[in-house]
């Protein structure tokens, strides 16, 4: 009955899950039951693989292996299970969704290089020896936006077409008014203490799901422990402007769905605008009282519009 209660709507957040200190293992051992529970109900399992660097990815699938292949990224400070809610949604298609290098469950380098480019050609390597690179469908919210970007100008042949959520790395739209004064240092979307972690939930988010203090206060665990790659990668994401890359998914005529949350406060939602006359082929969907994360925020609308975006492929 608790599972039921609690749901998927208590866990999926901005943030990453799946951590293993906190300072109530009550609370730790009822997240990990809730998570596996709700990755099951939306017919997700996971696996891993390995790089030829050596480096580990970890990724959910569901078991649509006939679908085609759609591939997930989340954004900064997410993981996998951002998506898991949706995924019941789109349950049509297979469905791909990693844990990027750098968070989750997936290997944390602090060499590596998080650029969106880096990011994109691990997940090339994945769909390759997963035999699906050569038509995929690529999705992203956020920081995983400035990477499907990064993905389709790369291998634009074989991307099928785009959705970009809340995307980042459109920076010349600028930074939104709450974010004018963040540095490194001082920056709402990073996690010092698990005070920190309650703010973010609610600055990212214009609708949040409800989630109890002791299941955040598990959550902020693995951000707290991540904090200086995140702080990192944060670093390579502001300098990772890929408005010249996305000149290519214009050159290519691939079909773009771009989502924005209007009460967006992470990446202005006028944002839309430049990507329209970057990308005019695309498709501008822009949802009322919704922030940053509308696939946890909005479900089941989030879903319809980008169904519907895929039955118009077809026509």
């Amino acid at each position: 009955m608790l599972l039921k209660r609690l749901g998927l709507a208590t866990l999926l957040s901005f943030s990453v899950v799946g951590c293993t200190t906190a300072p109530n293992t009550l609370a730790i051992n009822t997240t990990q039951k809730i998570i596996q529970y709700e990755r099951s109900k939306s017919d997700l399992t996971t696996q891993s693989f390995t790089l030829s660097s050596g480096d580990k990815i970890v990724y959910a699938e569901n078991g649509n292996v006939a679908g085609e292949p759609l591939l997930l990224v989340h954004g900064f400070g997410g993981n996998k299970d951002n998506f898991t809610r949706i995924a019941r949604q789109l349950e049509n298609y297979n469905l791909i969704i990693p844990d990027l290098l750098g968070f989750g469950d997936s290997s944390k380098p602090m060499a590596a290089d998080y650029h969106s480019e880096a990011q994109a050609t691990r997940l090339h390597e994945l769909l390759q020896a997963k035999g699906l690179a050569s038509s995929i469908h690529v999705g992203g919210n956020s920081m995983g936006g400035a990477i499907s970007v990064a993905y389709a100008a790369k291998y634009p042949k074989e991307v099928k077409s785009l959705w970009l959520i809340d995307s980042a790395g459109f920076w010349s739209a600028g930074v939104p008014k709450s974010l004018e004064s963040a540095t490194l240092e001082n920056n709402p979307l990073l996690v010092d203490k698990k005070e920190d972690f309650y703010a973010m939930y609610d600055f990212v988010m214009s609708k949040p799901p409800y989630i109890p203090k002791s299941v955040k206060a598990v959550f902020a665990q693995e951000r707290i422990a991540n904090k200086a790659l995140e702080s990192k990668i944060l670093a390579q994401i502001v300098e990772d402007n890929v408005e010249q890359r996305a000149k290519v998914i214009t050159e290519y005529n691939i079909p773009t769905l771009v989502v924005w949350g209007e009460e967006d406060k992470v990446i202005k939602p006028e944002t839309v605008t430049l990507i329209k006359e970057i990308i005019p082929q695309s498709q501008v969907i822009t949802m009322p009282k919704i922030g940053h994360v509308p696939m946890i925020e909005a479900v089941k609308d989030t879903a319809n519009d980008y169904k519907a975006f895929r039955e118009g492929l077809k026509n």
